[in-house]
C-alpha cells in the first residue's frame, strides 16, 4: 500500500532532516487492513534515525504529536484502529517547542 507520510514541528529530524517520505508497506500476514497501530512500529523500525522516543511512547505517538490521517485528526477517526487505504497521506507534527 502506497502512503505519504509528512514530518514536521522538529520531527523531522528524528528522519535525517527528510520532511516527506512516499512510502509502501503491507498490512501484517494476519491483518485485512492496514491500521495506525501497524504503521507505527513500522516507521520506528524503518524511518525513524534517531531517537524514538522523541516520536513513540509505548505503542503510540509521544503525548504533544499531532496526527493528521488525509488532514483529519486521528482522535475523530478512532486513533491507532484508524484504517488506512491507498494513497493516504498521514502527517505528524510535534506540538512541543523549546522556549
Amino acid at each position: 500500500m502506497q502512503l505519504t507520510l509528512e514530518f514536521g514541528g522538529g520531527l523531522e529530524l528524528l528522519c535525517n532532516s527528510v520532511k516527506i517520505h512516499e512510502i509502501n508497506v503491507d498490512p501484517q500476514a494476519e491483518e485485512e487492513k492496514l491500521t495506525m497501530k501497524h504503521l507505527l512500529p513500522w516507521i520506528r523500525t524503518n524511518l525513524i534515525k534517531e531517537r524514538p522516543e522523541m516520536f513513540m511512547k509505548g505503542d503510540s505517538v509521544r503525548p504533544g504529536v499531532l496526527v493528521l490521517v488525509n488532514d483529519c485528526d486521528w482522535e475523530l477517526s478512532g486513533q491507532l484502529d484508524t484504517v488506512l487505504e491507498e494513497k493516504d497521506v498521514v502527517v505528524f507534527i510535534s506540538t512541543l517547542h523549546g522556549g
